[in-house]
Order: C-alpha cells, then sequence, then structure tokens
C-alpha cells in the first residue's frame, strides 16, 4: 500500500506547482520534499515528475495518484464528519477565508454568537478575495471559503471536489453624492470599480454597456471603503452593497431601484459540509445577516 503521507505531497504539489511551495505550506524543506516524492516513485514503480522548463510537471501516473488521493481524501472527511456528529459538544479550529464586506460586516457578530453559543470553535478568519482563497480551499490552506457571485457572472463550475451553500442577497446600489434621474447621467462622469478581471468589475461594466455606455473607471481599487469614500467626496459614482453599511449610515444617496443584487455563499470541500464545525459555522454566519441593518437608500 502507498504510503498516504507521500501521496499528500505528491497532492500538494500538483496544487501548488513548485516544490518550493509544498515545502512552506508544509513546514519541510525543498530536499525534504524531493526526497518524499523519490520514495514514492520507488514505491510506485514509476516515474511521477518531468522535468518542464525550469520546473517539472506530473506524468499520467501521477495524475492516477493524486485523482485516487483526493477521493481517500473525501473519504476522510466524512470520517471526520460523522465522528465529529457523534460527539455532544462542538469543539475545534476552522480556517476561514472571507471577502472584504464579509469580514467588515458578519464575521465580528458570527464570532460573537460562536462565543456565546460554542466556546469550544474557534475561528481563524483570512482576508481574502475568491480568486485566491478558492484555491486555497482546494490545497486545504482553509476549510471554508465566504464568497459572492454577480448576475450573469457566475464563477465557472468548478471541480466535484466543492459543494455551496447559499448564504443571501446583498443588494448592489448606485452611490453618488447627488441624486441622478437615471444611470446615462453618469456617461460623462469618473467612476471606481474593482480591478479588471474580477467578477464585481465585469458585472458593474456590464450594467454601464446596458445603459448605453462605457464608464470612465478613473479609480480602481478592492477596497470598497475606498470606494465609498470617493463617492462620499463628490469624485467618483461606484456601486455598492448594503454590507458595508453594517454600522454607520451613509453620507451619499444610494440608489436600489434597478433591484441588483449580488449572491453570498460559503464553499467548502465535498464531504464536509456535515461536519460539524463548517455547520455550526455557518449557523454563525446565517445569524450575522439576519442581523444586517435594514436596507437604507431608494
Amino acid at each position: 500500500m502507498y504510503n498516504l503521507r507521500r501521496l499528500e505531497v505528491l497532492r500538494e504539489l500538483k496544487h501548488r506547482g513548485t516544490l518550493a511551495a509544498v515545502a512552506s505550506a508544509l513546514s519541510y524543506s525543498p530536499s525534504a520534499v524531493s526526497q518524499q516524492l523519490t520514495l514514492l516513485e520507488s514505491e510506485v514503480g514509476a516515474p511521477l515528475l518531468e522535468r518542464e522548463g525550469r520546473g517539472v510537471r506530473l506524468t499520467p501516473q501521477a495524475e492516477i495518484l493524486v485523482a485516487r488521493t483526493e477521493n481517500a481524501l473525501r473519504e476522510l472527511e466524512r470520517a471526520e464528519a460523522e465522528i465529529g456528529a457523534s460527539l455532544r459538544e462542538v469543539t475545534g479550529t476552522i480556517r476561514v477565508a472571507a471577502f472584504q464586506t464579509a469580514m467588515l460586516a458578519l464575521l465580528p457578530a458570527a464570532l460573537t454568537w460562536l462565543r456565546e453559543h460554542h466556546p469550544g470553535v474557534r475561528a481563524e478568519a483570512t482576508q481574502a478575495e475568491p480568486d485566491t482563497s478558492l484555491p486555497g480551499l482546494l490545497a486545504r490552506d482553509f476549510d471554508l471559503v465566504l464568497d459572492e457571485t454577480f448576475p450573469g457572472h457566475a464563477r465557472p463550475a468548478r471541480a466535484s471536489g466543492f459543494e455551496q451553500h447559499l448564504l443571501g442577497e446583498d443588494p448592489m446600489r448606485l452611490a453618488t453624492r447627488e441624486p441622478v434621474a437615471s444611470l446615462v447621467e453618469l456617461a460623462d462622469r469618473p467612476w471606481v470599480m474593482e480591478p479588471p478581471g474580477t467578477p464585481a468589475r465585469a458585472w458593474a461594466t456590464g450594467v454601464c454597456h446596458a445603459a448605453g455606455f462605457a464608464p470612465d473607471v478613473a479609480y480602481v481599487s478592492a477596497d470598497m471603503l475606498v470606494h465609498a469614500r470617493l463617492a462620499e467626496r463628490g469624485h467618483a459614482a461606484a456601486f455598492l452593497p448594503d454590507m458595508l453599511w453594517c454600522d454607520r449610515a451613509p453620507a451619499l444617496v444610494l440608489d436600489g431601484s434597478a433591484g441588483h443584487t449580488r449572491t453570498v455563499l460559503a464553499t467548502v470541500r465535498a464531504g464536509a459540509g456535515e461536519h460539524p464545525l463548517v455547520r455550526t459555522f455557518l449557523a454563525a454566519v446565517r445569524h450575522a445577516l439576519d442581523g444586517l441593518p435594514a436596507a437604507r437608500g431608494a
């Protein structure tokens, strides 16, 4: 039988791409990673790596092993969930990644709920956008990712190694310093939007194109607080989520008459959705969502 730990090293190489990245993730030295892979090749009796430029790539035999290792890890994750469910108290650590406004609006209330109802649960949270956090979920850097999707710009279907849990809808409102009668009035005004290539940017520019103009994106930031500040000072128009106003009133005009929303999701690895830690954290996030203040604006 092949050594599972060595199989996990090979799997890490598949997802992280370099021996140095694997060594960093596993707290190994690069030479120890190479040694583990060499021993695994001896067990398998076939080459697992091929040189490609300055790096390496997996052979077809290695790809077979990685696919089977993923299946084995999913079964172990299901076993862990079943064992956890058999225990009376929910305890342990869950590692979460969340986009910015979820960190601002949802995480503090979720942590308070956990402290009051499940003091044995420790949540470790990292602010990261989905394009970074979802690969980290697959690589097992995180156990749960709070994700966002926009109408018409859903992320491409991913491997069956993920499962998603719908949490709710968050209105996206047009934000300006002064009221406007229609979106087209902003055709010649500067805008602040998220970086190119992000679903939020694609959605926002699509809304403007549908209104008949290409937005003048003068300011680019992934920080929604920057968007709000520029809009409040009259330097730019923006689309802002309601979750941004979880603890303060906006000093600008918010127009939600178009009915735009984004969807808030939780993504976990397949087989982990029934784990008590995951279920408990999802309950905490849903409690936080339910406690958000009522939507403001038109």
